[in-house]
Formats: C-alpha cells, sequence, structure tokens
C-alpha cells in the first residue's frame, strides 16, 4: 500500500485527534465544539469560520471512521493525481458549498440543531473520483458490492437524494449533495467547461 500523500495524512490525524480530545476531555472541549459546529443561520449561534471547521467535528465514531476510511480511499489517489494545491482548493470547495446547502435547508425548515462531520468534502471526493477513474473498479465497505466508480458515484448521490427528499433521517443528506455540486463545479471551472468560460486550468 503507498504511503498515504501528506495533506490527507494531516487531515486524518487532526480530525482523528479533536474527536479525541474531545471524548477525553469534554468539559474542555464541549465549548469549543459548540463554537465549532455549523449552526443554522435562525439559531444565533452561527459564526462565519463554522462553514470550515464544521467539517473536522464528528457525532460519534462510527461516523469518523466512515469519513476517515472515505478520505483515505478516495484522497489519497486524488492529492497524488492533482498535487496539495489543488486538492485543498477541491476540498474547500465541496466543504463550503455543503455548508452553503445545509444552511439553506436549516434555513427552509427552521431547524436550530448543529451540523458537524467531513462528509460534504467526501462525497465531493467521491465525485472527483468518479470523474477522474470512471471505470475503476470499486468494493464499498456498504453494500460489499464491486462497481466501477462512476456507478458508485451515481447510486450514492441518487441515494442521497431520495433520503434527503424523504426528511425521515438526521443525516445531512443535502450537504453530501451539495459537496458534490461544489465538486463537479469546480472541475468544470478548471477545465473551462460551462457555466464558466476561458482557458483550461489544468
Amino acid at each position: 500500500m503507498p504511503p498515504i500523500p501528506p495533506v490527507t495524512r494531516t487531515l486524518l490525524i487532526a480530525c482523528v485527534a479533536i474527536f479525541f480530545a474531545g471524548a477525553l476531555l469534554p468539559s474542555v472541549f464541549r465549548p469549543l465544539e459548540m463554537m465549532l459546529a455549523l449552526w443554522p443561520l435562525q439559531s444565533g449561534l452561527f459564526l462565519p469560520w463554522q462553514v470550515v471547521t464544521y467539517g473536522f467535528l464528528h457525532g460519534d465514531g462510527f461516523h469518523l471512521f466512515f469519513n476517515m476510511f472515505g478520505l483515505w480511499m478516495f484522497g489519497s489517489e486524488i492529492e497524488r493525481l492533482w498535487g496539495q494545491r489543488r486538492y485543498l482548493q477541491f476540498l474547500l470547495a465541496s466543504l463550503l458549498t455543503a455548508a452553503a446547502a445545509q444552511l439553506l435547508v436549516t434555513f427552509l425548515m427552521g431547524s436550530r440543531l448543529p451540523t458537524v462531520g467531513a462528509s460534504g468534502a467526501l462525497y465531493g471526493l467521491l465525485l472527483a473520483f468518479g470523474m477522474m477513474f470512471p471505470n475503476r473498479t470499486i468494493v464499498p465497505l456498504f453494500p460489499p458490492i464491486p462497481m466501477k466508480a462512476k456507478t458508485f458515484v451515481i447510486v450514492f448521490g441518487a441515494l442521497e437524494l431520495v433520503l434527503g427528499l424523504s426528511g425521515r433521517s438526521g443525516v445531512a443528506h443535502f450537504a453530501h449533495l451539495g459537496g458534490m455540486l461544489g465538486g463537479f463545479l469546480m472541475i468544470r471551472y478548471w477545465r473551462g467547461q460551462p457555466p464558466f468560460g476561458g482557458r483550461r486550468r489544468w
């Protein structure tokens, strides 16, 4: 197995360290986590930096594990392909559009609950992997069925849309879709494709 590239490794360490620090020292980190989670606009607790910092927090061990597994599985390959700078730009774009989508949904629903997790950026990486390596066969943890990367992206994107419209889950499905949208637009911007014009920026 090739070594984990530097940005992906740093993000993995940071997310794991923050999670365990919060678990071991809740009285110290609880107030900090309240400031870093993404709060709805109408909650009175929203702060500008939360559109980035929410991605470093996770609700429980399973949430952390699946996000970090996906970051390693897809992010390592994308970082090696694009390099550190472009990889960071892409992650930030996906994270920000995921936050924007979640803020819009929580505003329309009147929710006052915060959002945490790197899933929006992860779904952006999933989309990038499917676009860069469409015919690469992967075996997801769930369901453990071999499929092409492009099929994997379509299936999980459609599933997120259906679950989001059902409104029966506490998962931020529209944030996931927002992350995919941000990643898609970023790639099209780099390629100089509509809705963006100009020269290729690869």
